[in-house]
């Protein structure tokens, strides 16, 4: 009889030694797996800030001090937002949804922000447009996206267009803001232009909050905007 129990070994159901250090080894494998997908999905460091924002700190902002006089730093003019709109009143009289959808991807590309649907406040019969239409598209940038987008303007878009000779001074209002215009989105290189289907122009608003077009000017100068120099009478 003793020799029948010794010869039975272990009961049935109770793991072996060998059987639990595998389990151990198995579980230390599988947190090592899941501590590396952590690290991973862990936050990357946070983007440098957009150039212009430190040149406007270190040049512009000791470049209006000097021109205009200020003493303290927070009445220096600054950048407050730029709005970028789309009118697009033709395609949607006539119907045609599919070049306001396309419209719409385009300029979130070239904005990097998904552009809000501007409506038809009121009906006008001779246009054909009725209250409540889309008529356009609209982007209001502010803070870092604000200043990464005039960096890819002055730097790419605005060198990119045809027969450019300087942006007009003229499109300064009393309060210092600028509005211009570009005639095609194909200028900003986020857009491919193999791939356009229509030209389609844009507005863009500058809006600063200098306390005239004379501080306005020098506001984006210092950011590096090409004014076209005054032309004298004879044109020269």
């Amino acid at each position: 009889m003793a020799e029948e129990k010794q010869n039975k070994g272990p009961k049935s159901g109770k793991p072996s030694a060998e059987e639990i250090a595998a389990k151990k080894a198995a579980k230390k494998a599988a947190k090592a797996s899941i501590a590396d997908d952590s690290a991973d999905d862990a936050p990357q460091a946070p983007a440098p800030p957009a150039r212009l924002i430190a040149h406007y700190r270190e040049k512009v902002v000791p470049a209006l001090q000097q021109a205009f006089g200020y003493t303290n730093v927070y009445s220096v003019p600054r950048l407050e937002k730029i709005v970028i709109s789309m009118g697009l009143g033709k395609a949607a009289t006539a119907g045609e949804k599919e070049k306001l959808n396309i419209a719409e991807k385009e300029l979130a590309v070239i904005s990097g922000q998904k552009p809000v649907r501007t409506k038809a406040k009121k009906s006008v019969a001779n246009f054909k447009v009725r209250e409540g239409m889309e008529t356009g598209l609209k982007v209001t940038l502010r803070g870092a996206r604000m200043y990464e987008f005039l960096d890819r303007m002055i730097t790419l878009a605005i060198p990119r267009v045809k027969d450019f000779r300087g942006l007009p001074a003229t499109g300064f209002d009393k309060a210092g803001n600028y509005n211009f215009g570009f005639t095609e989105q194909t200028v900003f290189p986020e857009v491919d232009a193999a791939a356009v289907t229509f030209q389609q122009g844009m507005n863009i608003t500058m809006v600063t909050t200098a306390k005239n077009a004379a501080e306005g000017q020098e506001l984006l100068k210092g950011f590096g905007f090409p004014f076209r120099e005054k032309e004298s009478k004879d044109g020269k």
